[in-house]
């Protein structure tokens, strides 16, 4: 605990206020006169010290010395998070394919984003769905690239490039001939479109459906000479 005292300053203006009276009332134009406003004003201060006295008070020590602040480390510049590139497959195709991939379904979220068109934005929905499961199917069975390459070479970058356009023409925000009739043009498009991807994936299967319905007819086969002729495996 420190003591402090602080001092009154109420007596210091008994000082000025006496000067200021005998000034008002009192001569001032002998030395004499000096002295005796002088003493006057030592008097008047005294007895504003005893009417106002210092006063004093104890304080704690670390309120005195109030610890400075430390000055915070400055937060390292945040880095942008940069786009992870796919691994490598090993196949130069396939990590090509993969490639096409992520830009073609990137590329089909910017326009669902930007085109408004509740119909548009659904069938690019669906598109961008079908475009990932085929790249997937052939990824998971390269065999079946071969299947793809018309789809790959032509279909997808000529949905893009309709779709692209679609979107610039909609955003001059105008009503036209040309931007109307194009426009209109491409919605009609967009339905055969989706239809053309949902059957390239179907296709995709269709070697893998042959095998199925052959183990089927040779299962029903084994069945029957086992007595259980007639059965199917969905039922009697």
């Amino acid at each position: 605990m420190s003591y402090i005292k602080k001092r009154s300053v109420l007596p210091v203006y008994f000082i000025g206020a006496t000067w200021l009276l005998w000034s008002l009332f009192a001569p001032l134009y002998r030395p004499t006169h000096y002295i005796m406003a002088a003493l006057a004003s030592f008097i008047a201060y005294n007895v504003g010290k005893m009417l106002f006295p210092d006063k004093g008070y104890e304080v704690a020590e670390a309120a005195r010395t109030a610890p400075q602040a430390q000055p915070q480390p400055q937060a390292a510049p945040r880095q942008e998070a940069k786009p992870q590139e796919p691994k490598s497959t090993g196949s130069p195709e396939i990590d090509a394919l993969l490639a096409e991939r992520s830009r073609a379904i990137s590329e089909m979220r910017r326009l669902n984003d930007s085109i408004k068109d509740e119909k548009i934005s659904g069938q690019i929905s669906r598109l961008e769905t079908t475009t990932g499961k085929i790249i997937d199917a052939v990824v998971e069975k390269p065999s079946k690239l071969p299947q793809i390459r018309k789809f790959m070479n032509y279909y997808l970058p000529t949905t893009l490039k309709l779709l692209n356009a679609y979107d610039r023409m909609d955003a001059a925000g105008v009503s036209g001939t040309n931007i109307d009739g194009t426009k209109g043009k491409i919605e009609d498009m967009l339905d055969t479109i989706c239809t053309a991807f949902t059957r390239q994936l179907d296709d995709l299967y269709g070697d893998e459906a042959l095998d199925v319905s052959a183990e089927i007819k040779v299962m029903e086969q084994m069945l029957a000479q086992e007595g259980f002729g007639g059965m199917t495996l969905g039922g009697s």
